[in-house]
């Protein structure tokens, strides 16, 4: 099974932009549905996106259609998160997951179908 590993989070000012990576190790990245799930302080884990195996369908949580675009490069193992027009409320620890169960429309919505997850990575969005 891969491991995961996020980077690119930092701090930005409200209207910036970041771009998350989730390196995949192994060598069937592409059997996995990916997701991105953010955890603000104080509050549970909450989806952000999915992505299907090979990248052509794609599901976002309402509050980041149109800022945030998810893609995913599997010659390179590796998932993103495009976030703009960040606001002080994107402001968590975005986790990528990982999963090889079945899920309609190809996409995994909510916590539960993904059973690997990386460590985290803290996005910070000034005021």
């Amino acid at each position: 099974q891969v491991q995961l590993v996020e980077s690119g989070g930092g701090l930005v000012q409200a209207g910036g932009s970041l771009r998350l990576s989730c390196a995949a190790s192994g060598r069937t990245f592409s059997n996995y549905i990916m997701g991105w799930f953010r955890q603000a302080p104080g509050k549970e884990r909450a989806f952000v996106a999915s992505i299907s195996r090979g990248g052509s369908l794609t599901t976002y949580a309402d509050s980041e259609k149109g800022r945030f675009t998810i893609f995913r490069d599997n010659a390179k193992n590796t998932l993103y998160l495009q976030m703009n027009s960040l606001t002080p409320e994107d402001t968590a620890v975005y986790y990528c997951a990982a999963t090889t169960m079945f899920c309609p429309g190809g996409t995994c919505q909510g916590r539960s179908p993904y059973n690997l997850w990386g460590q985290g990575t803290q996005v910070t969005v000034s005021s």
